[in-house]
């Protein structure tokens, strides 16, 4: 069965058992403990400016009975969720991801976003290996420049150069506690952890291609603002 369920607007990654999770999510950032990843599905009319949104995603948690997830908040189409698993000899990887470029970026660059749609990727990845933090950290850094990688060749051009991200991504990498010192490129659940990111992503990336086309332009400055972490309909 798989572990990822749908109950709208939530989505659920079951991690199988209570793992170490780090991530900068909105709620239980950094280094913590769980065994379930949460994303809350959101629209521009669910926020406003002055909404104070970390107090009401934690009653929206509290009522679900899930305060100890690591939880996203997302535009896309929950149901348009993307996954895939690795393997390499020992090594597994399982991700799982939602991809929406409506508020895409170039690293090192920035648009004028006031007024416009915002979406966002979140990517969560479940490891099989058991890990130093420092060595979750390393997975962390192939979690991401997968991601990168996917949306750098999805090929969404902005006037600042290809798109390389949104400025509301977030990444949550999940792994047993032990004693293994490195997750890099070299290693076996390196490779898995890249791999099983970059098809989640590039997926998603396509997909959102193929329905809102491959220009995403900026809102004139001034146009209006819409509140933090608010999303678009198409994310």
């Amino acid at each position: 069965m798989t572990p990822v369920t749908l109950s709208g607007p939530w989505m659920e990654f079951d991690l199988g058992t209570e793992m170490q999770v780090l991530s900068w999510a909105m709620l239980r950032p950094g280094f913590t403990r769980t065994r379930r990843i949460l994303w809350r599905e959101v629209r521009n009319a669910d926020l406003t400016p002055q909404f104070d949104v970390a107090t009401w995603l934690s009653g929206e948690l509290a009522a679900r009975g899930a305060d100890d997830a690591v939880t996203f908040l997302t535009s896309r189409d929950i149901r348009c969720y993307t996954e895939q698993t690795a393997q390499v000899g020992g090594a597994s990887a399982h991700a799982v991801a939602t991809t929406g470029l409506s508020n895409a970026e170039r690293v090192g660059q920035r648009l004028d976003r006031a007024g416009a749609d915002w979406g966002t990727i979140n990517v969560a990845l479940r490891l099989n290996s058991a890990m130093t933090e420092a060595a979750l950290l390393e997975a962390m850094s192939i979690a991401v420049q997968a991601r990168t990688a996917a949306v750098m060749d999805a090929g969404l051009a902005l006037p600042t150069g290809v798109a390389t991200g949104t400025g509301t991504d977030c990444v949550a990498v999940a792994s047993h506690g032990g004693d293994r010192p490195y997750a890099g490129l070299h290693t076996e659940i390196g490779e898995a952890a890249g791999r099983a990111v970059y098809e989640a992503v590039s997926r998603g990336a396509r997909d959102w291609m193929q329905t809102y086309g491959r220009g995403a332009q900026p809102m004139p400055r001034g146009a209006g603002p819409i509140g933090p972490m608010a999303d678009g309909k198409d994310g």
